[in-house]
């Protein structure tokens, strides 16, 4: 596969500033347990999905205290309607018991103890960072993986080193080309019927019909 070049890389990342600088997460949230319990739950399962699901799920439960005290079944007929429903049930439990005994039932906002969460790994933790305080950090979520592949930016085989990569190559701003290139590989860029008539990168795409993740 071909790389893009450094002015290929520094002019992609300005399109995408340019076009998405104000782009946010299409989650619905109304404060950070709400995010962390919605980013949590689209591992997976896409974001109107979880949208469906949160909204009883937060009346009955409103924060990590009323969750740590929940009963596991009664979380799960909740989200069942989402991928991998059993295990994160026990993550958000899991997750929301630690919040109230270690972190005093404030969600803390620091990537590395977040990560000290249940169901919280590096790509949720920097998906919470980025959409609640602006953390110039980038996450890699299949849309961003396959984004990056087939603007030749990554050749990396896994997310954590695909992150790596793009923390690299684009320094700053972050935030802003996370979110952006989210909805790019959701809506345009997409893995079975791009829509290259829309795209606003044709010039700098490299693998449009080999890349198909």
């Amino acid at each position: 596969m071909k790389k893009a070049t450094k002015q290929e890389i520094r002019e992609i990342h300005q399109l995408f500033i340019d076009k998405y600088s104000d782009a946010v997460t299409e989650l619905k949230y109304k404060n950070v347990y709400e995010l962390v319990i919605a980013v949590i739950l689209s591992a997976q399962c896409t974001d109107k999905r979880v949208n469906l699901i949160t909204p009883a799920l937060f009346e009955k439960y409103p924060d990590p205290k009323s969750l740590a005290l929940a009963d596991i079944d009664d979380v799960k007929q909740l989200i069942n309607s989402c991928s991998f429903f059993n295990n994160k049930a026990k993550n958000i439990v899991e997750m929301a018991k630690k919040v109230v005994e270690v972190y005093s039932g404030e969600i803390p906002l620091n990537e590395k103890e977040l990560m000290t969460l249940s169901g919280v790994g590096q790509k949720t933790a920097n998906v919470v960072m980025i959409e609640y305080t602006g953390a110039n950090l980038m996450a890699v979520d299949t849309h961003v993986f396959r984004v990056s592949h087939r603007l030749g930016l990554s050749d990396d085989k896994t997310a954590i080193s695909t992150e790596a990569t793009l923390v690299k190559k684009f320094k700053n701003n972050l935030d802003a080309l996370h979110q952006g290139m989210v909805l790019f590989g959701r809506y345009i860029c997409k893995a079975k019927k791009p829509k290259c008539d829309e795209c606003f990168l044709t010039s700098y795409c490299k693998t449009k019909e080999s890349f198909k993740v």
